[in-house]
C-alpha cells in the first residue's frame, strides 16, 4: 500500500517531468519561430520556385532585298508532371481534341511516375491556348461537385520556344541549310553562321502553384539576346529562275544532279546558287545526309574542256604562243606514253589557238600546253585557285585536287592540259571565268553581304579578297577567243544571247566514280559570261551524270542562256552596241584575215 508521502514524491516527479518538456518544447518553437524561421520560409519558397530557360529567337537569313528566307517563329513546348495527373483516361479524354491527338496515344503519355514527359515539340501557340480552355471548362464543371478538387485536371505546363521556318520551301535551301531538333544550325549558313544567328538564352523564375504559373510571379533574372540576321548576296528572283532552269536540265538528261552559279566577278557577290535536286528544310526528318549537301562547294568533279582557259591563258601570259598561233591537229596524238584524241575523229586540222578553244580540241590543249614547263602550268593552275579553298567560308567547301609537280605522271601534264587529271568544285570552275571575266584579278566569292542586329542595323560584310593572276592584256584575249564557243563555227551557239556579245566554254569531261575507281559517265558543263567586252556576270552550269546526251553545248548552253538572260534583263545590263571581230579560228580564215 502506497503511503501518502511516497503518493505525493510521485505527483512531484510527473510535474518536474511536465515542466521539463513543456520548457524544451518551448524552446523548440522559440527556434521555429524566430530563430531559423528565415532558412524555413526560404525552403518552402524554394520548393515553389521553379527556374526556366528564355528562348532566344534566332536571327533570320534574307536575301539581298531582305526577302526571308529563314526565320523564327513562336512555338510553345507543352510538356507534363505525370505525378500530377489523377486520372490519365479522363485528362485524356478531355485533352486530345484540343492537341490533335489520338486519345489512346495521349493516355499513354500522361500515365507514369516521370515529372518531365513532352507531350508536344514546337506547338503553334494556338494549341496551349486551345489545351488550356478545354482544362479551364472541364475544372469549373467539377468544382461545382462534392469530390471537384480531386478531379481537377492540372500538370501540364509550356515552355516558349521557338520553331524555324522557310517561307521560300526549297529555294536555296543546299545554301540557306537548315536546323536540328535544337534549333542549332545543322547545315550552310544556318550552321556557319550559327554563332551569330543563334542568339543568347536567358531565365527567369516563376511561382509554381499547383501545376500552372502563378500570375504575376515572373521574375526576370536575364534577359533574352534575339540573334542576329544574316543578309545573303543572293537576289530572290534570280535564284528562282536558277533553280527552275538546272531542275528542268537535270530531269530532262536524267542526270544524277545539277548546279547553277551566278556571281559577280567584280566583286565576288554570288547571286544564285541553285542545285538539283534539292530538299524542303521544313521536312527536317524526311531529309537525308546526301541531300543537305551543298553540291556547289562540296561535290569535285574534273573539269575537261572548261579547264582548257587556264592553259590557254597561262600559255599566252607566258608568251609561248599567241590566239592566232596556228597548230597542226591529227586524228590522234601520242604524248607520255598515251595515245589522246579529240571527242570526234576528223581529219587532220590546222587550227588557231583560238580555234582549239572554240572547237575544243583535246589534241591542240595538249600542244599549248607543252610549251610550258610542268612547274609554270603548275603554278598558273595554283594562281587560278586549284586545289585551293575559295575562302566563301561555306561549310564543307572542298579544297579540290591537285596533286603536286613530283608526283606527276608522264601523261599527267598532256591529261591535265585538257582538264582532266585534276578536280575543282562549281565554284571554283565559276570563279576561274570570274577571274577572267574581272580582267585578271581574282576576287574571292561571297555569299553574305552583311548582318542586321535586332535594332535593325545594319553592317556590311568586309570586302573580299583579290589577287591577280594573269594580267588584263591576256584577260582580254582569252575573253575575245571564248566568243569564238558561242559562234555557230563554236561548241555552243545554244549558248547565244541576242542582242549581247557572250563569252563562255563548253566542258565535257569524263566522270570519275568512287564507286569503282574508274571514269564512268560524263560531266557536262558550260561556263559564260556578258556582256563579253565588259563582263558583269559570270553564269556556271554544271551537270552531273546525264544519261542520254552528254555535251555541255546542248545540254548545260541553254541552262546558261536562260538564266544569264533573266541577269541581264532584271539588271536592265544595255545590249552591246557594237560586236568584236573574231579571231580567225582556222589557219585558212588566217590567210584570208591577213591583208
Amino acid at each position: 500500500m502506497m503511503t501518502s508521502q511516497g503518493f505525493a514524491g510521485r505527483v512531484r516527479t510527473l510535474v518536474i517531468a511536465f515542466v521539463i518538456v513543456f520548457m524544451l518544447f518551448g524552446v523548440r518553437l522559440i527556434d521555429v519561430q524566430a530563430v531559423q524561421s528565415g532558412g524555413y520560409t526560404k525552403r518552402a519558397n524554394n520548393e515553389m520556385i521553379t527556374r526556366s530557360v528564355l528562348l532566344a529567337p534566332r536571327g533570320a537569313v534574307t536575301d539581298i532585298n531582305g526577302v526571308v528566307l529563314a526565320r523564327s517563329e513562336a512555338a510553345e513546348n507543352i510538356v507534363v508532371d505525370q505525378t500530377m495527373i489523377s486520372d490519365p483516361a479522363t485528362t485524356a479524354q478531355v485533352t486530345a481534341a484540343a492537341l490533335g491527338m489520338p486519345v489512346q496515344k495521349l493516355q499513354d503519355i500522361l500515365t507514369g511516375t516521370k515529372r518531365y514527359r513532352i507531350v508536344e515539340n514546337a506547338a503553334a501557340p494556338i494549341v496551349w491556348d486551345n489545351l488550356q480552355s478545354a482544362i479551364s471548362t472541364y475544372n469549373h464543371q467539377v468544382l461545382a461537385t462534392s469530390a471537384g478538387l480531386a478531379k481537377r485536371i492540372v500538370g501540364f505546363f509550356s515552355e516558349r520556344t521557338y520553331t524555324r521556318n522557310y517561307p521560300t520551301g526549297t529555294l536555296a535551301a543546299s545554301l540557306v541549310g537548315l536546323t536540328n531538333s535544337m534549333n542549332a544550325g545543322a547545315a550552310g549558313i544556318e550552321a556557319s553562321m550559327n554563332s551569330i544567328l543563334a542568339g543568347a538564352n536567358g531565365e527567369y523564375d516563376y511561382a509554381n502553384g499547383d501545376g500552372t504559373i502563378i500570375p504575376g510571379s515572373q521574375q526576370l533574372l536575364t534577359s533574352a539576346k534575339p540573334g542576329t540576321s544574316v543578309r545573303l548576296t543572293i537576289d530572290r528572283d534570280i535564284q528562282w529562275v536558277a533553280q527552275d532552269a538546272i531542275s528542268a536540265a537535270v530531269k530532262s538528261s536524267n542526270a544524277a544532279s545539277g548546279t547553277v552559279i551566278v556571281m559577280d566577278p567584280k566583286t565576288g557577290a554570288i547571286l544564285a546558287q541553285a542545285s538539283a535536286p534539292t530538299f524542303d528544310p521544313a521536312h527536317r526528318n524526311k531529309i537525308t545526309s546526301d541531300e543537305i549537301r551543298n553540291p556547289a562547294v562540296q561535290d569535285v568533279y574534273e573539269p575537261g574542256s572548261t579547264g582548257k582557259v587556264i592553259t590557254v591563258s597561262a600559255a599566252i601570259e607566258e608568251g609561248t604562243t599567241t590566239p592566232t598561233t596556228v597548230y597542226t591537229i591529227p586524228n590522234t596524238l601520242k604524248a607520255g606514253g598515251r595515245i589522246f584524241h579529240d571527242d570526234i575523229n576528223h581529219a587532220t586540222e590546222h587550227l588557231t589557238t583560238a580555234g582549239v578553244l572554240a572547237v575544243s580540241s583535246n589534241i591542240g590543249a595538249i600542244q599549248i600546253g607543252a610549251t610550258m614547263s610542268h612547274n609554270t602550268f603548275f603554278s598558273y593552275l595554283q594562281k587560278f585557285g586549284i586545289g585551293q579553298s575559295t575562302g566563301s567560308n561555306l561549310p564543307g567547301e572542298s579544297q579540290g585536287i591537285l596533286h603536286p609537280v613530283d608526283t606527276w605522271s608522264n601523261s599527267s601534264a598532256p591529261t591535265m592540259s585538257f582538264g582532266q587529271g585534276y578536280s575543282v568544285t562549281a565554284m571554283q570552275a565559276t570563279d576561274v571565268f570570274a577571274t577572267i571575266a574581272n580582267d585578271g584579278v581574282r576576287v574571292t566569292p561571297n555569299v553574305v553581304a552583311g548582318v542586321v542586329d535586332s535594332n535593325g542595323n545594319y553592317t556590311p560584310s568586309a570586302s573580299s579578297t583579290s589577287t591577280r593572276a594573269i594580267s588584263a592584256q591576256t584577260a582580254q584575249k582569252i575573253r575575245k577567243m571564248l566568243q569564238g564557243v558561242v559562234s555557230e563555227a563554236g561548241t555552243a551557239p545554244a549558248a547565244q544571247i541576242p542582242g549581247y556579245q557572250v563569252a563562255g566554254k563548253t566542258g565535257t569531261a569524263m566522270r570519275s566514280d568512287p564507286k569503282c575507281g574508274c571514269y564512268r559517265g560524263y560531266v557536262a558543263s558550260f561556263i559564260g559570261m556578258a556582256p563579253a567586252d565588259a563582263p558583269k556576270y559570270v553564269v556556271s552550269v554544271v551537270i552531273q551524270n546525264p544519261r542520254g546526251q552528254h555535251f555541255g553545248g546542248l545540254i548545260a548552253a541553254p541552262v546558261f542562256k536562260k538564266v544569264m538572260s533573266f541577269v541581264l534583263q532584271s539588271k536592265q545590263i544595255p545590249p552591246t552596241p557594237t560586236k568584236t571581230i573574231p579571231y580567225p579560228l582556222t589557219q585558212a580564215a588566217l590567210m584570208i584575215a591577213k591583208p
